[in-house]
């Protein structure tokens, strides 16, 4: 079985406890948030090595490592193969600093988004801008009704019942 999908297995359990599943959860945001507070120091830095050297390299278990390489695969400069990953497998870090940023919003990962680092990486306004792009990337915008009574939108003058809402 791949190395992917015995962390789903794990972290994603259904018939687990979940207290217990909190408690895993909380203890794995904890190491990830470890691991990016190093990889941040040296934005640039491309971080290569096998699963099992780098899960040695930032002092976690194999599967935490795992869950972590799932977890940044978005943000990468270029994929790595996580679904068919072993603990030989070689992999990158090198992640594309803004669109870690956003997905890090996108996650609602305030622990990680809003990591001291990011003050040497990104001013406050790019990141309030990242911030705000990325949070309107999701809002769905509906287009306002027109009724056969309202101003015909095409600004003729006339009702829309009397113009482009006509029925031919």
């Amino acid at each position: 079985m791949a190395l992917l999908e015995q962390w789903r297995k794990i972290a994603y359990n259904q018939e687990a406890d979940k207290t217990e599943l909190k408690q895993f959860w909380d203890r794995y945001f904890e190491k990830e948030k470890a691991i990016y507070e190093q990889l941040l120091e040296q934005p640039d830095t491309e971080v290569k090595g096998s699963v099992a050297e780098l899960a040695e390299q930032y002092n976690i278990e194999l599967m935490a490592m795992v869950g972590f390489l799932d977890g940044i695969d978005d943000s990468l400069k270029a994929p790595n193969p996580i679904e068919t990953m072993e603990e030989d497998t070689v992999v990158s870090l090198a992640f594309d600093k803004e669109l870690l940023y956003k997905n890090m919003v996108r996650a609602s990962a305030d622990w990680l988004y809003t990591l001291p680092a990011w003050d040497s990486i990104f001013d406050e306004a790019k990141r309030k801008e990242l911030y705000q792009e990325q949070k309107k990337s999701g809002t769905i915008v509906k287009e306002q009704r027109v009724y056969p009574n309202d101003p015909c939108p095409c600004n003729s003058g006339k009702k829309y019942k009397k113009c482009c809402g006509r029925l031919a």
